[in-house]
């Protein structure tokens, strides 16, 4: 009987997954907790590695009219105001590394890769239904119990994959790997009508440092929309992960900024925030037929623009090495563990060292202005090569 690879979880990398390893040969199930798939959190940035996977997957094209590629990347002084370097993107990327660098709404990635997936012979997807249990049956099946409703159904897989995000419940089936921490850091998220900003901040994404805060802003939505991001250190008081905001309080993180800077911050009457919280990637990524994907196995905090990335390069990389004939799935699913660990824990790292690099104060933060001041600007961005150079296995 040809079973099916289960997939906890229709977010990026869920489905993602579910794209490559139908496009391998394999039947795939998708069991995602939500009765549907609503907007959450808001911009996030595709750098030409994930594009290079989306293109393989005969989305990009999708997704480009829904997309912005930002011109160039402008890196300012959040106290003074004053630009300290900018950096190409556009047409220079997409030469640099043949494929694009691209902005855009999460939930519109989501439903472009969840509608080409409905579109796949060979992929299911369940909404409102949850896994409750796993077992193993005698021959090695991996039984998988899913709650729909007042059903619950047996779904025997050849393997389980846990792409079901930072607070992973497949993860807890993988012995050793410990559940996500609070980072002590919190991203306050807003987006406005375009017609509510400067027509040139919508060709280019900025990205505002200051002493324990930062800020990044984008368009998306073909540039109807302008996505703000709003990034400081806070303890986390709320019940859960995400919550309606406090804008006083947000605005009393950055009350000694550039006034220019700040009149982008006031724009928005509501904010949403969000825990930002991470997971070792040193942790057991796979235990028998189970394995985690993209921020089940290593959530990332967000300074280096990379967590959604990750997530899709490693269903390139899983697809690729779990062929259908694959008759030892356990060595398989390490093996896309060995490929992939390296890389992500580098990754997380560059994005941890970045998060301190950007809120740094006084002589240490007028040393790194002058640093980046002073770099060529092809030099500055060739810092980011090992990860925008990227290609998928073939």
């Amino acid at each position: 009987m040809d079973l099916p690879v289960v997939i906890a979880g229709a977010g990026i990398g869920g489905l993602s997954a579910a794209l490559a390893l139908s496009a391998s040969g394999h039947d795939v199930l998708v069991v995602e907790r939500a009765d549907e798939l609503a907007e959450v959190g808001a911009g996030l940035q595709l750098s030409p590695n994930a594009c290079r996977v989306l293109d393989d997957l005969d989305v990009l094209d999708r997704l480009m009219p829904l997309a912005v590629a930002p011109r160039t990347v402008r890196i300012g002084s959040g106290r003074t105001g004053r630009e300290i370097a900018s950096i190409e993107l556009g047409d220079r990327v997409a030469e640099r590394h043949g494929a694009p660098y691209l902005v855009v709404h999460r939930a519109d990635l989501q439903k472009t890769l969840f509608d080409h997936a409905m579109e796949q012979g060979r992929i299911n997807v369940r909404l409102g239904s949850e896994i409750i249990e796993v077992g193993d049956t005698p021959d090695g099946i991996v039984q998988c119990h899913v709650q729909t409703g007042d059903i619950l159904s047996q779904i025997p897989a050849k393997a389980l994959i846990g792409a079901d995000g930072v607070w992973s419940r497949v993860r807890g089936r993988v012995p050793g790997h410990k559940q996500a921490k609070y980072t002590g850091l919190t991203a306050y998220r807003a987006a406005l009508p375009a017609e509510q900003v400067d027509d040139d901040l919508l060709t280019r994404t900025g990205l505002w440092l200051g002493p324990n805060a930062h800020l990044v802003h984008y368009p998306i939505r073909a540039g109807r929309e302008f996505n703000l991001v709003a990034l400081v250190p806070e303890k986390w008081t709320e019940e859960g992960w995400s919550a309606t905001a406090d804008r006083a309080a947000l605005l009393g993180h950055f009350a000694n900024w550039a006034l220019g800077v700040l009149s982008l911050l006031e724009k928005p009457d509501t904010w949403l925030k969000w825990a930002l919280c991470g997971v070792d990637a040193n942790g057991p990524w796979s235990d028998g037929k189970i394995a985690l994907l993209g921020d089940a196995a290593h959530a990332m905090l967000p300074f280096a623009a990379q967590g959604a990335a990750m997530a899709i390069e490693d269903a390139a990389v899983l697809a690729h090495l779990f062929t259908p004939s694959a008759t030892d799935v356990p060595a398989v699913l390490k093996a896309y563990e060995t490929a992939r660990r390296k890389r992500v824990k580098k990754v997380q790292e560059t994005a941890a060292e970045n998060g301190r690099i950007y809120h740094l104060s006084g002589p240490l933060a007028i040393g790194r202005d002058m640093v980046m001041k002073l770099m060529p600007p092809d030099r500055l961005s060739a810092r980011l090569d090992w990860i925008y150079g990227w290609t998928p296995p073939r």
